[in-house]
């Protein structure tokens, strides 16, 4: 086997593959866990009493995402319940030496369900490679409040990523239908993408949070908060669609919550530790 060949055999030996399919059903009024099933590096917590909603923290025993690693997950809300998913740290994908980081999710939100899916910020190291997908279907009747931000670097030890790739995909059908589509792609040189007035003018912190059904009602909430970076948002269609561009971090981390807090009107217990 020649150098190259055992490099990339060892580098493929030691990726991460993780995968976990997570139900709630409703039992006297309260969400309950219903199915958990976990594999390789992935977990699911859900601490405190039972309670009408559930709040689940996602955990990667890995220490983070590297390139070759593959992730899997699963979540269900079954009918009439209440669940609000977040993840127990800041996710770290790390620079790769060729193949890309693969997360994809599914969010099945079955009749007269809510579900919050409100993870903490996926952070990019310089020259990581991240493709993502998240697929949510909903019932006619479901409630959905996604929430994903972005960050380019961890500006506070003075990091920048100049090159790497991210592709985030989102998928949303209500009864079957496709209502929200939208794919993110940033490949090459990122710093002098996000430079670009068009693109973020110099932000290295994003996030998109989608809201349905969302109406005017939503928007206007939004608007009346007072925020540090730049924030947009609109209804149509019977759905509202929040973006948020931040010069760091920390900044986009307090204007996600202002948004939070006027919609949905509480944060995950554990963003607040």
């Amino acid at each position: 086997m020649t150098g190259a060949l055992a490099r990339d055999a060892i580098f493929a030996a030691n990726r991460a593959v993780g995968s976990l399919s997570f139900s709630v059903k409703q039992v006297g009024g309260k969400t309950r866990r219903a199915q958990v099933r976990e594999a390789g590096s992935l977990r699911v917590r859900c601490p405190g009493q039972p309670a009408a909603e559930l709040e689940a923290v996602l955990i990667n025993t890995a220490g983070g995402v590297a390139g070759g690693d593959r992730f899997t997950l699963d979540i269900a809300a079954e009918q009439g319940t209440r669940l609000v998913v977040t993840t127990a740290a800041a996710e770290k994908v790390y620079r790769t030496l060729g193949p890309d980081s693969v997360i994809d999710v599914k969010l099945d939100v079955t009749a007269g369900a809510t579900l919050a899916w409100l993870p903490q910020e996926t952070i990019l190291f310089d020259r990581a490679r991240m493709a993502r997908s998240i697929d949510v279907s909903l019932a006619p009747d479901a409630t959905l409040f996604l929430a994903e931000a972005i960050v380019f670097g961890r500006s506070g030890m003075g990091e920048t990523v100049e090159e790497g790739a991210l592709t985030d995909r989102w998928r949303v059908r209500r009864a079957g239908r496709l209502i929200y589509a939208e794919t993110v792609r940033l490949e090459g040189a990122i710093a002098e993408r996000l430079a670009q007035p068009a693109a973020a003018k110099g932000g290295v912190a994003i996030a998109t949070v989608l809201i349905a059904p969302g109406d005017d009602a939503a928007v206007a909430a939004v608007r009346s908060q007072a925020f540090e970076g730049e924030v947009g948002a609109s209804a149509w269609n019977g759905i509202a669609a929040v973006r948020l561009c931040a010069t760091d971090a920390a900044a986009l981390r307090r204007d996600l919550v202002h948004v939070m807090t006027a919609v949905r009107g509480a944060l995950p217990r554990i963003w607040t530790n």
